[in-house]
Parts: C-alpha cells; sequence; structure tokens
C-alpha cells in the first residue's frame, strides 16, 4: 500500500522497478505544479504513474508566483470570458475543496487618490462587480470571499496605515484567493499522487522524449523508461524537449520588503500602473510580517537560466510605482530579497508578453509527445485534467473521468475542521491536518522543538519533516522550496550549518 511520504529511499525503490522494465500508463516529465497535477490526476484515475524532475520539486516557475490564487479579473478586462470563469471555478476548488488548508482569502484595496480619474474609478469598479458574478457563477460562497464595495479614506487607512493620507478620497476593496506558499502546495499535490501509487522521482533529468519512452540521467547513469503516454510538462522549457511547442517567456520580477518598512497590514494594496489601462503593481502581506511587491511583465530572449534573476530596471520600476501611494517612499534599503519566475507563454504575436493570452494548450508532437503549455497556477487542476484526457484518447488508454475537483491534498480539511487542529496555527497555515505529526517530531526531541535561527520561527522539526516525508534531499531543497528561507538569502545563510547537520542526519537514517 503507498502512503504519501516521498523520500530517498522510496524513490530508489521505485526507480528500480521503472530501470527494470516495468511500464507505467503515463510518465510525466516535470515537477511543476503541472507535472504534479498530471500526475495526481492519472493516478487518482487508477493509472499507473511516473513523474521525472531533474531537480526538486517546485524548483522552476511555480515556486517564483504572487502566490495569489486568481479569479481571472485581468482576463475579463480583456474579453476572455471563459477563461475568466475557469480561474474563478477553479479558485473556488482549491479554497473550499483540495487546499483550505494552504489557502485564504485577500483583501485588496484599491486606493483612489487625485490621480485616479472617474473613468479609470469607474472600470475598476465594474472590474470588481464582474469578477463578483464571476464568484457567484463558481458557486463560491460570500463567506469566503465577501463581495467589493466602496470604503471611505478612514477605513482605508485602518485597514493599511502605510497609505499617503493626502489626496486619499477612499478605496475600492475586494477580496481574492492567496496561498501560503506556492512551493509547498506543489509538494503537497506530489505527495497526494504518490498516495494513490504515483512514482514521483526527482534528480532525475529527460535527455529526449518519444511519445512512449524516456531517455533520462541522473548525472551519472543513464536509463530507459518506458510508458503508453509520455507527457511533457516541463514549463518553460517545454520547447527543449519536442519541436511541436513555440514560446515566448515573460518574466514576473517580485521585491520581498522586510517587516514593518511597508504598513499593509493584512491587506494587499493595488496600485494601478502609470499610462497603462488595466495593469497593477502589488504589495502582498504574508503571514509572517514580510511583504512582496510585485509584478512585472517583460519578454525575454535567448537561453532559458535555471534560476531568473532580477533586473535593476525591475526593482527601480516596482519601488517608484508602489511608492506613489504610500507615506514614506519605499528605497533599496526596505528590500531583503528578490524572485523572478519566466512564465510558458505560447508564442502568439509580435506584441507584448503582457497581451498574450494566458491559456493553456494540450499538443500532440509527431513524435507522440503530448506537451502542455500555458496557463496559470490558479487552473492547474484544469490543465492536468485536460492532458490526461488527452492521453486516454491518444494512447487508447482506459479510465474514467477526472476526480480531482473533490479530491482533498493531503493535510486538507474544512475551514472548520483546520481551526480545531491541536498544533499552532503558524503549522497549520503549512501543513493543515499534518501539523500535530510536524509538532510531535519537536516533542519527542526536544532539540527538534528550537528555531534555526534567530531570524525565523522555522524549526529543525520542519526540516526532518521534509527529508523523510516531503522528498528533500539537499539542503537547497530545504531553503529553498520547503521552508522559503532562501527568498531572504541573510536567513539562508544564518540557518545554513544546522539545517546541512539536519538533512545528512536524517538522510542517513532512511538508509
Amino acid at each position: 500500500m503507498s502512503t504519501g511520504s516521498l523520500n530517498s529511499r522510496r524513490r530508489e525503490r521505485e526507480l528500480s522497478r521503472l530501470v527494470d522494465g516495468e511500464q507505467v500508463d503515463v510518465l510525466v516529465v516535470g515537477g511543476g505544479v503541472t507535472g504534479a497535477g498530471i500526475a495526481l490526476d492519472a493516478a487518482a484515475r487508477g493509472l499507473s504513474v511516473a513523474l521525472v524532475e531533474a531537480h526538486d520539486l517546485a524548483f522552476g516557475t511555480s515556486r517564483w508566483s504572487s502566490k495569489l490564487v486568481h479569479g481571472g479579473l485581468r482576463y475579463l478586462a480583456k474579453g476572455e470570458l471563459g477563461l475568466a470563469h475557469e480561474s474563478a471555478v477553479e479558485r473556488g476548488i482549491l479554497l473550499t475543496r483540495t487546499a483550505p488548508h494552504l489557502t485564504r482569502a485577500m483583501p485588496q484595496l484599491f486606493p483612489l487618490y487625485p490621480g485616479t480619474s472617474a473613468a479609470q474609478q469607474a472600470l475598476i469598479a465594474a472590474g470588481l462587480r464582474a469578477g463578483d458574478g464571476l464568484r457567484r457563477a463558481a458557486r463560491t460562497p460570500s463567506s469566503v470571499l465577501p463581495g467589493p464595495r466602496r470604503i471611505p479614506a478612514a477605513e482605508a487607512l485602518a485597514l493599511s496605515p502605510g497609505l499617503a493620507p493626502a489626496g486619499l478620497r477612499g478605496a475600492l476593496l475586494a477580496y481574492d484567493g492567496a496561498l501560503v506558499d506556492d512551493a509547498r502546495l506543489v509538494v503537497s499535490i506530489a505527495r497526494t499522487a504518490a498516495l494513490l501509487g504515483a512514482r514521483i522521482l526527482t534528480r532525475l533529468s529527460a535527455v529526449s522524449l518519444s511519445g512512449n519512452e524516456a531517455q533520462v540521467s541522473d548525472g551519472t547513469s543513464a536509463y530507459t523508461l518506458r510508458a503508453r503516454q509520455v507527457i511533457n510538462a516541463t514549463g518553460v522549457w517545454a520547447d527543449t524537449l519536442t519541436d511541436s511547442v513555440q514560446l515566448r517567456p515573460s518574466r514576473g520580477s517580485h521585491l520581498v520588503l522586510a517587516p514593518d518598512s511597508v504598513r499593509v497590514g493584512a491587506t494587499s494594496v493595488n496600485i494601478p500602473v502609470p499610462g497603462e489601462t488595466n495593469r497593477f503593481v502589488f504589495l502582498l502581506p504574508q503571514l509572517d510580517g514580510r511583504v512582496y511587491l510585485g509584478l512585472t511583465d517583460e519578454p525575454v530572449s535567448g537561453d532559458v537560466p535555471d534560476v531568473p534573476s532580477v533586473p535593476e530596471s525591475d526593482v527601480d520600476f516596482l519601488l517608484s510605482t508602489a511608492s506613489s501611494v504610500l507615506d514614506r517612499p519605499l528605497t533599496a534599503a526596505d528590500v531583503i530579497g528578490s524572485y523572478a519566475g519566466l512564465r510558458p507563454l505560447v508564442s502568439g504575436s509580435a506584441g507584448r508578453s503582457a497581451d498574450l493570452s494566458r491559456k493553456h494548450a494540450v499538443i500532440t508532437g509527431s513524435d507522440g509527445v503530448l506537451t502542455v503549455v500555458g496557463g496559470k497556477l490558479t487552473t492547474y487542476r484544469r490543465m492536468a485534467e485536460d492532458a490526461v484526457d488527452a492521453a486516454l484518447t491518444h494512447a487508447g488508454l482506459s479510465a474514467g473521468p477526472s476526480r480531482t475537483a473533490k479530491l482533498p491534498l493531503l493535510g486538507a480539511a474544512p475551514r472548520p475542521r483546520l481551526s480545531l487542529v491541536d498544533a499552532p496555527a503558524r503549522l497549520v497555515a503549512k501543513y493543515g491536518t499534518e501539523a500535530p505529526r510536524v509538532a510531535a517530531l519537536g516533542e519527542l526531541e526536544p532539540e527538534f522543538a528550537t528555531p534555526l535561527c534567530a531570524s525565523t520561527e522555522i524549526t529543525a522539526a520542519e526540516v526532518v519533516w521534509a527529508v523523510r516525508h516531503e522528498g528533500a534531499t539537499t539542503v537547497e531543497d530545504v531553503l529553498e522550496r520547503r521552508t522559503r528561507l532562501a527568498l531572504v538569502p541573510a536567513d539562508a545563510e544564518a540557518a545554513r550549518d544546522r539545517v546541512a547537520e539536519l538533512v545528512e542526519k536524517t538522510l542517513a537514517g532512511l538508509s
């Protein structure tokens, strides 16, 4: 019987069976949110599944998002009603069924200053009302995402004290979905797939693909893995493994601001970009007190790097735009970290990347490989469903319809039940119903209950859990993707030695 635990011991056992010639129904290449979602969808239908990832779960674009679960407001403004409705439906599924433990409602403030014209205010208000219509159509309760309304300046300042009071005429208040952590969502999806029998194999790079075979390498040895259908879900790297797609990557940059550098409370602030009709910069408060500032949308050419960097031009743009509504201008001294992700947009025209559609596509190549491209993190589940449906048709596989719209991820529970979980709220927000098991590690071994360093509440127990159950095999897996300490380089360096010690000891215990 499978469990939801991913670790080095399980990886070795499952890789050995595949190398010995076992053929699976579906082989997924790519361990981001789309690839993990495909593995889960296929496994939930009773198909045999393997997933290979060159590095680690959520290594690529999936961990570099705004941590939002969008309802499709931006798509409405572009007239893409179908995509907007799809986003609203998938947002509701995440918030209410599959991942209540990893999601929350995020209040969004649109401050109104003299520079906001009556026409622009009316356009924003109309968009928010239309977005609320989508929420109702998607059957997401108003108790989860309340409807939009206009609020006076005093209430806006109470919600976000850092706003500049001079000239503030009030604000529009709405609600959208937010993730506690995008990388943790990917890990949770992959572990749920593993619980249903999927083989999740990291540190295994695909060298070449065909419709029913993948040549892979772990850096020292090469293997051939066999499947009835191979699905390429490598995101922004998809066109390096097939000629059937042409991508036009777009860079989205974010800055990590120190706690108290900008006083926005628990409410995000949306600042219009000068000269743009429907583009905003966001100040996004996090549960740990930090604030993410994003988002750019710039085309990128040339080779795709493993880890994109944030150019100074993006830093200057974000700081100056956000400062336009704040009582204290932001400077580089307020920035304690930064990150950028590359969106795998399907090449469509010579226009701006911001104008390219976020629709996804499942493409069948002449080599028989199915490739999934485009889309957004919010709609990963629908992308996965479409990909598996295509695999059934193309490979003649037999399975029922997708089950994932009603399949809770590991740790998920209705919100009233989550509030009763006997563990610290910080752990419940990350691990859901599994939080008591994480906390118990610190109770059994008091040294595991201590924080990794003075600048974080993250404990040694969380590192041990990551290695035993979440597939972490290196220090970077823990710092970069299980704890997100590396979003602030100073925190990562302060915790590095302790994390290295814990990873080494825990891996030794698994061997």
